[in-house]
C-alpha cells in the first residue's frame, strides 16, 4: 500500500490496528468527493471537465489494476475524492479484511442497500463475493460512475421514485439485457454513452478492461490530451475561480449582513455618534454642553404593586410600558438614557446639539407619554389605572461613555440631580417643570404651564416650580391676534 504512487490514487501513508479501533491515514483531498461535486448545483460543470473526470477515474483504476492490488472491490462516487488542484483521486482501497462495515447495518436499512448501488450484477448474486471485488466489477462500478457525471441526477437514476433495495433486486433477478439506469434523457456525445452501455454489460467479459478505456476516452476528448494538458488545468483552476467568486460575494453580503444587525444593536445600547467612534477604535471624550433638558419618570406604587405581583408579572409590565414608551420617543429629537427598574431617564440636546430645541422637544415627548399612559392597561390588573409622575429641568450638565465591559453613556451635573428631584416631588399623572425649563418653554409661547408655587427641595432649598398642561396648535400671539379680530368683527 505505502509502494503505490501514482497522480490519481489517494498516497496510503499508514494505519493504526490498536483496539478497539482501526484507523487510517491518508492524503487529504480538500474538495470533499465526486459526489458532493456533482450534487452542489452551483458548480457548473462543462463536458471537457466531465470527461476530465472520467478520464483521472480511468487512469488512477488501469494503474490499480497493474498493481499488486490487482482490483478496487469498493469503487464509488464517494470515495473518488478531488483535491484542491481539481484533480480526481482513488481512495479506499486494499487492505479489505480491515475494511469493515458496521454489524448493526442490518439489511433492511437504506444504508445497506445504498451501498451497493455501484456493485456489478454477478457480484450482487453470489453468497460470500470477494471482499476485493474484480476487475471486470469495477469496470461495471465505473460505468455507475460516469452515468452519475454525465446525468448529475445521483446515483442510478431511474426516473421513478425507486428505494435502493428495489433497484439492487431488479438488477439481481431483472432481464437478460440487464436492469440499469436511464441513459436517454443524457445531452452528450453519443460516444460516451456506448462506452457506458459496454461498461455495465450483464456479461463481465463483454466490458473493456481500464487499459483500453484510457485510449478510448482520450479520444472522445481530444483537449485532455498530453498537449493539452496546461489549457485543461487552467479551465479548472477558471471554474474554480468562477465558483468560489460566487461563494466569496454569498458569504461577503452574509458577514455584512451580520455587521449591520450588530451595528443596529450597538446604535440601540449607545448613541450613533459614540458608537460609530466604538467600532472604529477611537477613545470616546467625555463633553460638556451648556443647554440640554433632562426628563425624569416613575410608577407611583411601584413598591407595593411590585408585592402584590409575581416576577414575571412585574418584568411583563415594565417591558409592555417601555416598549409603548421607546416607541413613541422615537418622533422626537430625544436620547434614552437609561431604565432602572420603574425609572425612566430620557435627555435632549446631546449628544446632538439642537440650540433651545431640547426644552420643547421633552416638553412634547412628556405629554405624548402622560397621554399613553392614561389609555395603558395593565395585563394582569386591567381596572387599575397606572399612575406616572414626570419631572424635567433644564441646564448644563457633562457626558462620556464610562466602563469597558457594557459601556454606559453616562450623564453628570448637577442638572441630573434636580430633574431627579422635580420627578420625586411631583404628584401622579402630572408633568412637574422647573422655573429654568418654563424660561426656554416661553420662548415657543406656545406651552401652557401652571404656576405650582415654591416647593423645598432637599438640597436645594425652595424652588418655584410649574405645571406643563399642554401645548396650543398656534402659538399665543397669533391666538391673541384672533381673538382681537373676532372681537372687531362682533
Amino acid at each position: 500500500m505505502k509502494d503505490l504512487q501514482h497522480e490519481h490514487i489517494v498516497r496510503f501513508v499508514g494505519c493504526c490496528v490498536d483496539p478497539p479501533h482501526c484507523c487510517f491515514v491518508t492524503e487529504y483531498c480538500q474538495k470533499g468527493s465526486l459526489q458532493d461535486i456533482l450534487e452542489n448545483e452551483e458548480i457548473k460543470l462543462d463536458w471537457m471537465f466531465r470527461f476530465s473526470l472520467m478520464h483521472d477515474v480511468v487512469k488512477g483504476m488501469a494503474y490499480l489494476h497493474s498493481s499488486e492490488i490487482r482490483s478496487h472491490g469498493n469503487l464509488k462516487s464517494t470515495n473518488c475524492v478531488v483535491d484542491s488542484r481539481f484533480v480526481l483521486k482513488i481512495a479506499d482501497f486494499g487492505l479489505h479484511s480491515i475494511r469493515i462495515y458496521d454489524e448493526n447495518d442490518n439489511e433492511d436499512s437504506y444504508a445497506h442497500w445504498r451501498r451497493k448501488l455501484w456493485t456489478a450484477p454477478e457480484l450482487l448474486r453470489m453468497h460470500s463475493p470477494p471482499l476485493e471485488g474484480t476487475p471486470k466489477g469495477d469496470v461495471y462500478s465505473f460505468a455507475i460512475i460516469a452515468h452519475e457525471i454525465v446525468v448529475r441526477q445521483g446515483v442510478f437514476y431511474t426516473g421513478n421514485d425507486m428505494s435502493p433495495k428495489e433497484i439492487i433486486e431488479n438488477v439481481m433477478y431483472g432481464s437478460k439485457t440487464g436492469f440499469r439506469p436511464l441513459l436517454e434523457l443524457a445531452n452528450c456525445d453519443e460516444g460516451i454513452i456506448q462506452v457506458i452501455r459496454k461498461c455495465w454489460a450483464e456479461e463481465p467479459t463483454d466490458r473493456p478492461d481500464f487499459q483500453t478505456l484510457k485510449s478510448i476516452i482520450r479520444k472522445l476528448n481530444k483537449e485532455i490530451e498530453s498537449g493539452n494538458i496546461l489549457d485543461n488545468l487552467l479551465s479548472r483552476m477558471e471554474q474554480y475561480a468562477n465558483n468560489l467568486e460566487s461563494l466569496v460575494e454569498e458569504r461577503t453580503a452574509d458577514y455584512l449582513e451580520e455587521k449591520r444587525k450588530a451595528e443596529n444593536l450597538l446604535y440601540q445600547l449607545l448613541p450613533k455618534s459614540v458608537a460609530s467612534q466604538l467600532i472604529h477604535g477611537q477613545s470616546v471624550t467625555a463633553e460638556a454642553f451648556d443647554g440640554v433638558t433632562i426628563y425624569f419618570s416613575d410608577i407611583v406604587g411601584f413598591t407595593s404593586l411590585s408585592a402584590q405581583s409575581t416576577p414575571m408579572q412585574v418584568v411583563d409590565l415594565l417591558n409592555d410600558l417601555y416598549t409603548c414608551f421607546d416607541s413613541i420617543i422615537e418622533n422626537f429629537d430625544v436620547y434614552k438614557v437609561e431604565t432602572i427598574g420603574d425609572a425612566y431617564m430620557v435627555v435632549s440636546g446631546l449628544p446632538v446639539r439642537n440650540g433651545n430645541l431640547h426644552a420643547r422637544e421633552i416638553a412634547r415627548m412628556s405629554l405624548r407619554l402622560l397621554d399613553a399612559v392614561l389609555c395603558f392597561t395593565i395585563k394582569h390588573r386591567p381596572k387599575e389605572q397606572l399612575k406616572l409622575r414626570i419631572g424635567i429641568h433644564s441646564g448644563p450638565c457633562a457626558a462620556g461613555v464610562v466602563g469597558l465591559k457594557m459601556p454606559r453613556f453616562c450623564l453628570f451635573g448637577d442638572t441630573v440631580n434636580t430633574a431627579s428631584r422635580m420627578e420625586s416631588n411631583g404628584m401622579p399623572l402630572k408633568i412637574h417643570v422647573s422655573s429654568s425649563t418654563k424660561e426656554v418653554l416661553d420662548t415657543f409661547k406656545t406651552f401652557q404651564l401652571e404656576l405650582r408655587g415654591e416647593v423645598e427641595m432637599k438640597g436645594k432649598g425652595k424652588q418655584t416650580t410649574y405645571w406643563l398642561l399642554g401645548e396650543n396648535t398656534e402659538p399665543a400671539a397669533t391666538s391673541e391676534h384672533n381673538k382681537m379680530a373676532k372681537e372687531t368683527n362682533l
